[in-house]
């Protein structure tokens, strides 16, 4: 680890777990699926159907909570949220694809959520514009974003207040109405819809369980609040929907959950507050979406991995909010709403967020099985079996939603990694990569000293030894023409003396030779050996160099 993921000490200043994760987790969980769909894909699907659709979707976040919390707990976790955490694992080109992708997800996101908040208000008033009305929904978000997590905050707490009052009116009317002959009704499906399209449809819900984690970089305590924040989110809402499902089975028959997406209202014992509970969730996941975007382009942008972005890596001069990447995720929606037809990008988008599970299951999974001494995560229940069946369900769930919006985005994914691979990045940060080949290449010569040796093994090992400038480039060509690119050369100087100082000499030469390999383009290791008699010294090399059974010859 370098010294900026090392362990470090909770700022005093940050937020806390239940204001900076918690709340902004809970309430992008708790959305417009719980007041608009939910009863309508319990009337489909039927309960039975129904539970093994939550269960399944909130595996999903499960898994890639307890993934999180093997990572936060690991190293000290900056701003960036899910770009931070995959980018120090998996390294900047995995982590430079993944920011670009979340940060135009999310503040898409803004403009869905916007959207339903227009759908339901526009039901209830006659006239308006639904696109206006989005747009006009835009503009307080947007101010509440600009100045920063603080005031967004306090506007949280409201928001939590009126979600907490509609869901208890609703507990409270449809425990009255409750019915169990309706139940075992609803039990079985009263609509046609296959199994995975009931899942498509109900999944965006979940989506939001790591709407707290892109809040890391303001957090008091990353390493505590991400874990514990982001599981008392799933866990609450796990509770909260399947109570709500099974409530709502056992109060309306299946035909009338189809026929409106009103269920809700009409059980509620007082249905004014089921409406300002629409309104206060969508509104919510719309901020926090709006407060997450702004926030992983700041990360991405102080990395430059992107020129093109530098800009955005400046915040506030005393709060540090990132108000030039917010004005862009404004614009992102504001330009989403004025398109108007979401239906071409919903899918893709929703297919972002299952790579970038995927990636966070995969990335803590390709850590662990490093067997780095550095991994040593204080999250207890940690397995890496958990991380790895993470990521193939979020490929599975991919294929099984719809393989074409999922091809589209891994394809978008993969463009974005093989730019950053391609036109190199800045000098690497302590990720995982090395550590996954140390291990892979102490597997590969274990497995390779148990294999009796063969003449048809063979490979050519070269040591080239050149004290020349002038020939060495020359030499170290003609090695590579011999090991023909199926084996390996070491391009060796040697410096005479002993001591402090030739030690240093020796160092300098090193990187000297390496520069030169690099530039000439050469695929070659780098050895400057330093002995008080050059003559004893060479002899020595050629007998002790080599790894295992990897030996000059």
């Amino acid at each position: 680890m370098t010294h900026e993921d090392a362990k470090g000490t909770p700022d005093a200043k940050g937020l806390g777990t239940f204001a900076g994760v918690f709340t902004p987790s809970i309430l992008t969980i708790l959305g417009i699926i719980l007041f608009l769909r939910l009863g309508f894909v319990v009337g489909n699907a039927g309960l039975g159907r129904v539970l093994v659709v939550i269960l399944l979707a909130n595996l999903i976040s499960v898994l890639t909570s307890l993934s999180l919390a093997a990572i936060a707990t690991n190293f000290k976790v900056r701003g960036g949220g899910d770009y931070y955490l995959i980018s120090r694992t998996l390294g900047p080109e995995f982590g430079g694809a993944i920011g670009i992708v979340l940060f135009l997800a999310q503040s898409v996101s803004v403009a869905f959520y916007a959207i339903g908040f227009a759908e339901g208000l526009t039901a209830l008033v006659d006239g308006l514009s639904p696109r206006m009305v989005a747009g006009a929904a835009l503009l307080p978000l947007f101010a509440l974003a600009f100045m920063g997590s603080n005031w967004a905050t306090r506007f949280q707490y409201g928001i939590m207040l009126t979600l907490t009052l509609a869901l208890g009116v609703f507990f409270v009317g449809a425990v009255q109405v409750f019915d169990p002959a309706v139940l075992a009704a609803n039990w079985s499906p009263s609509g046609d819809l296959s199994f995975w399209t009931i899942f498509a449809l109900f999944f965006p819900a979940v989506t939001g369980f790591t709407q707290g984690v892109s809040m890391s970089g303001e957090l008091r305590d990353p390493a505590r609040s991400l874990s514990s924040g982001t599981f008392a989110a799933v866990g609450l809402s796990i509770v909260i929907y399947v109570a709500s499902a099974v409530l709502l089975a056992g109060a309306l028959p299946g035909a009338e959950l189809i026929a409106s997406y009103d269920a809700m209202n009409q059980v509620a014992l007082v249905p004014g507050l089921i409406t300002a509970g629409l309104f206060a969730a969508t509104l919510s996941s719309a901020l926090a979406s709006f407060l997450g975007a702004p926030r992983i382009l700041q990360a991405l942008a102080s990395d430059r991995l992107f020129r093109f972005l530098k800009p955005f890596a400046k915040g506030d001069d005393a709060t540090g909010n990132p108000r030039r990447a917010v004005l862009l995720s404004f614009a992102i929606s504001a330009g989403t709403v004025a398109a108007g037809d979401l239906n071409v990008v919903a899918p893709v988008v929703s297919m972002f967020f299952l790579i970038s599970y995927g990636l966070l299951n995969y990335a803590t999974y390709y850590e662990a099985s490093a067997s780095s001494p550095s991994f040593r995560p204080r999250f207890r229940w940690y397995r890496p079996r958990a991380s790895l069946l993470g990521c193939l369900v979020c490929g599975g769930t991919m294929l099984a939603i719809d393989p074409v919006a999922g091809v589209i985005a891994v394809a978008v994914l993969f463009a974005i990694h093989q730019y950053l691979a391609r036109t190199g990045s800045p000098d690497r940060w302590a990720d995982g990569s090395r550590s996954a080949l140390f291990q892979r290449v102490r597997t590969s010569l274990l497995a390779m000293g148990a294999i009796t040796e063969h003449d048809r093994d063979w490979r050519p090992v070269v040591l080239a030894f050149s004290d020349d400038a002038a020939r060495r480039g020359r030499l170290l060509r003609f090695a590579s023409w011999i090991e023909g690119g199926s084996g390996l050369t070491t391009a060796v100087r040697a410096v005479q003396g002993q001591g402090v100082l030739v030690r240093a000499e020796s160092a300098k030469a090193e990187e000297e030779l390496a520069a030169e390999v690099g530039e000439q383009k050469l695929e070659a290791f780098v050895r400057v050996v330093s002995a008080p008699d050059l003559e004893v010294a060479f002899p020595v090399l050629l007998q002790a160099f080599g790894l295992g059974p990897i030996r000059p010859n």
